[in-house]
């Protein structure tokens, strides 16, 4: 089947972020909305599908975990990654955010330190100081236009952590990190007895010829001194349906979690969350792969579109997911006057590089995950802005 991701929706109206957002955060509503990290595009038809027949019984009523629902699960990560897992293995979460939330307020304590790796995804380093943990900074390495870890530093900063929070493919820099510095944070955070939290939402969109490796599969280290947090919300954007799943192979952290998440019913679950799970991993792995191809050329498009009308803008091509980080050091502006250039000159809206901390001053995120006649649009207000006051 041949799917459509030219489709403008119109997401007005829905109470969506990425939309509503624009007047809370900008004070204006004329903005090309290419921030908040979800897709333009249709959610996955046979997700939608499975919704809507459910929608058919007239009950919506507390609703269990079917064994089809881990089944979708354990058969889509052997596919896709070589990954086997069990029934046992699988723990719902409601969302990886609060997922992460709930494991680090269930392995560690108040002011224990955790480390984390900027620039890097933000919520990171929110859920760490607002659970009243103490954030470690191991700032990643810029190499070769591309984010690699300081493994050296990395040793050194880790002494004294109780939890690693790696995000496994890298947001905001797109980097699929190798088994070999996958295998070296195993070793070290496994000597020095602390855990590692794998976040791997972009797993799913890791764009060919690159292959994600899952963290639990580089080494026994690895799988039995880590919890792996995976969805399906980001690759068949459904993020709104808050259904993922906390990969847990070690018995003992295992049981920890469930009765801490037993004794708030936190992995209930809604009427929709297990049937849209079943239903993305069941049938999703031809919309996907023509999804990833799309937005492969929309990242084609933007890289050959700033290399001739905008020089000074660097696209860093993601190896995973539809966030393109822009390198926009060479203008040589204050992020302050960075972000008013893309702003009040270009009129889009963007993702700040310094909200992924301060080794994101000079960089702006793009989210190109969007039909390409509002990619060409958006990269055409940037041109036109940029000739008229990059000198």
């Amino acid at each position: 089947m041949k799917y459509n991701f030219d489709k403008v929706i119109d997401r007005s109206g829905t109470s969506a972020e990425k939309v509503e957002g624009l007047k809370h955060i900008w004070g204006r509503t004329d903005l090309i909305p290419l921030w908040v990290a979800d897709m333009d595009f249709a959610t996955a038809p046979f997700v939608t599908d499975a919704i809507r027949k459910r929608c058919e019984n007239e009950v919506l009523g507390y609703t269990g975990k079917p064994d089809s629902y881990y089944n979708a699960i354990i058969n889509w990560v052997k596919q896709r990654y070589d990954l086997i897992v069990t029934k046992e293995v699988i723990n719902f979460v409601p969302g990886i955010v609060p997922g992460i939330g709930m494991a680090m307020n269930c392995f560690t304590q108040k002011g224990d330190k955790v480390m984390i790796q900027p620039p890097v995804y933000h919520p990171f380093a929110w859920v760490t100081t607002r659970n009243e943990r103490t954030l470690v900074i191991n700032p990643l390495r810029w190499e070769n236009g591309m984010y690699r870890m300081d493994l050296d530093a990395f040793r050194e900063q880790i002494k004294g952590c109780k939890l690693f929070i790696l995000c496994n493919p890298h947001n905001p820099g797109g980097v699929v990190w190798t088994e070999a510095e996958l295998r070296a944070i195993a070793d070290i955070c496994y000597d020095e007895k602390v855990l590692v939290f794998s976040d791997e939402i972009h797993a799913d969109l890791t764009l060919p010829p690159h292959t994600h490796r899952p963290f639990a599969t580089v080494s026994e280290k690895a799988r039995m001194n880590s919890v792996t947090f995976m969805s399906p919300s980001k690759a068949f954007n459904m993020p709104g349906l808050s259904a993922s799943h906390a990969l847990i192979f070690n018995e003992d952290l295992r049981k920890r979690f469930r009765i801490y998440m037993d004794a708030g019913e936190l992995d209930m679950g809604h009427v929709f969350a297990f049937l849209s799970v079943e239903a993305a991993y069941s049938h999703g792995t031809e919309w996907l792969d023509q999804c990833l191809a799309y937005i492969q050329g929309n990242i084609d498009f933007v890289d050959e579109f700033l290399k001739k009308h905008a020089p000074k803008i660097k696209a860093i091509r993601p190896e995973a997911s539809y966030l393109v980080w822009l390198d926009c050091r060479e203008l040589e502006l204050s992020q302050k006057d960075l972000n008013e250039f893309f702003v009040d000159k270009a009129h889009l809206a963007l993702n700040d590089g310094e909200m992924f901390g301060k080794e994101g001053i000079g960089f702006m995120r793009l989210n190109v995950a969007s039909p390409r006649c509002i990619i060409e649009k958006a990269m055409k207000q940037l041109a036109d802005a940029y000739q008229l006051y990059i000198k």
